[in-house]
């Protein structure tokens, strides 16, 4: 695990567009796994701003809402066409979806996975949970979790509420399991705002336990960790001085 603490979210996208824009683009990479939300959205801008080529990669999916109609274009999957897809102009058909639908959304998360089996996952772009969450793995999720539904805890669902603006509030997501997140060969998780701060330290400073699924990070060694200053706030004054980089 590699701590990157910047002074602020502008200046910790800025090297975070960096250090992907390299993954991406370096020989044999193929595979990039990208989360919805909003915390990665100025990421994906800014690789979009640097007008690489980019059309031999295959996107896939982390996770999805569960409920939300698919034509919502706030779930995870209409925002990665827009944001990843369409601005990064990769082709339609190298994109794979996880769906929203109850009756498709375990089968398409299964399928996520089958359709990494072979050659892995060169990248994944991940956002952290304000209670350690990966994708939609939450608290208790174990280290070798495989692709699923879960139910939500009521602190995700109440976010989910803000994201859709009260129209939907979906207290289930669809999500690739921990497996599929631990195997990916380089990691890349962006952390923002004081609101983070109990997370981030679980995540760098705590064990390694299903308490906070991403303190499993700690023990891969391609993970580059982005933070502000609000959300590196409580880590010890040695893990800052011996780990942390880019102040």
């Amino acid at each position: 695990m590699n701590l990157c603490i910047f002074p602020s979210r502008d200046a910790a996208n800025a090297a975070a567009v960096d250090g992907l824009a390299g993954w991406l683009a370096a020989p044999g990479v193929r595979n990039v796994m990208v989360a919805g939300g909003n915390t990665p959205l100025d990421l994906y801008a800014g690789i979009a701003r640097l007008g690489l080529n980019l059309a031999h990669l295959n996107v896939f999916m982390l996770d999805e809402y569960v409920g939300v109609p698919a034509d919502e274009p706030r779930n995870c999957a209409n925002l990665l066409l827009r944001t990843v897809v369409a601005a990064w102009h990769i082709p339609p058909d190298q994109f794979f979806a996880v769906s929203s639908r109850r009756e498709d959304a375990l089968a398409s998360a299964i399928a996520q996975e089958r359709r990494l089996a072979a050659g892995g996952l060169d990248v994944i772009i991940l956002g952290l949970g304000p209670n350690g969450h990966l994708g939609f793995n939450e608290p208790g999720s174990r280290r070798d979790s495989t692709a699923r539904v879960v139910d939500l805890v009521p602190s995700s669902v109440e976010a989910n509420r803000r994201w859709f603006g009260g129209d939907y509030a979906p207290a289930q997501g669809a999500t690739v399991g921990l497996t599929t997140i631990l195997a990916a060969r380089h990691v890349l998780l962006l952390g923002f705002g004081a609101h983070k701060q109990t997370a981030v330290k679980a995540m760098i400073e705590g064990p390694e336990t299903a308490a906070c699924p991403a303190s499993f990070l700690q023990s891969h060694p391609n993970t580059f960790l982005f933070l502000d200053d609000a959300a590196a706030g409580t880590l010890d004054r040695e893990t800052r001085r011996t780990r942390g980089g880019g102040q």
